[in-house]
């Protein structure tokens, strides 16, 4: 159930509201948040060397199409550092290897503690976050995946869909969990395309599709239109 109502002639303050609510939310045994329309969340963008997603939500933001502050830009490699600080971002270079991959998680949560972000983007970051990192985000890490899951999941899969000569391919904004690809699905879309695109023409059309589909998903959670029920989502479009 999601409830929104206007504060304008409203009995209870703000504080109060909670207060007032709880003895009902605990009788009926409730799990439930409560939200203000005029917080200004926090975001982390996290990507890696596909750098369409991290342009287009950095100039959302600038718009004013996206209701919050991005804060930081984090990279396994350094290729958006100058576009990122062109416009006052924070930028951080957190090479991952085998090797250093729990340590550098460590040293990225830190720096997502010092800015109290609230919410991680996953702007084509292709690196798999671990679950201990996850768990201090639940339901609060969007990734961007460029075909339409459950489909052609895991690598590559403009491969995949050239080879099979599908005339249709997707994208899909999900919440990251441990199992790769099968978070809950929060937006989808699709395009055509046929035998005459070739892989380069399925690339671009599939990163103007991933723009719109990740801002999309993204605005879906800030506005608290979203609710995650197990495996699913109950999206309030």
């Amino acid at each position: 159930m999601r409830i929104e109502w206007e504060l304008n002639g409203f009995s209870l303050g703000r504080e109060e509201i909670p207060e007032a609510f709880r003895p009902l939310a605990d009788k009926m045994d409730m799990e439930w948040k409560l939200y203000f329309t005029d917080f200004v969340p926090n975001i982390a963008i996290f990507v890696s060397r596909h750098l369409h997603c991290l342009h287009d939500l950095i100039l959302r933001q600038i718009m004013g199409e996206i209701p919050a502050r991005i804060e930081v830009v984090i990279s396994n490699h350094p290729d958006a550092r100058d576009y990122v600080e062109q416009f006052g971002i924070n930028f951080y270079h957190f090479p991952i290897t085998q090797e250093n991959k729990d340590k550098q998680e460590q040293l990225e949560l830190e720096i997502l503690r010092q800015h109290k972000i609230d919410l991680v983007v996953l702007a084509r970051y292709m690196q798999i976050l671990t679950g201990e990192f996850l768990g201090h985000y639940p339901s609060k890490v969007i990734n961007i995946h460029h075909s339409f899951l459950p489909a052609f999941a895991g690598g590559n899969p403009y491969q995949q869909a050239y080879d099979r000569g599908v005339k249709i391919i997707g994208a899909t904004a999900h919440y990251a969990t441990e199992k790769l690809d099968e978070g809950p699905i929060i937006a989808q879309d699709v395009i055509k395309i046929s035998h005459r695109d070739a892989i380069a023409d399925i690339k671009i059309k599939s990163n103007d599709l991933e723009r719109i589909v990740l801002a999309r998903a993204l605005r879906l959670h800030l506005e608290n239109k979203i609710l995650v029920c197990g495996a699913k989502t109950i999206v309030f479009e």
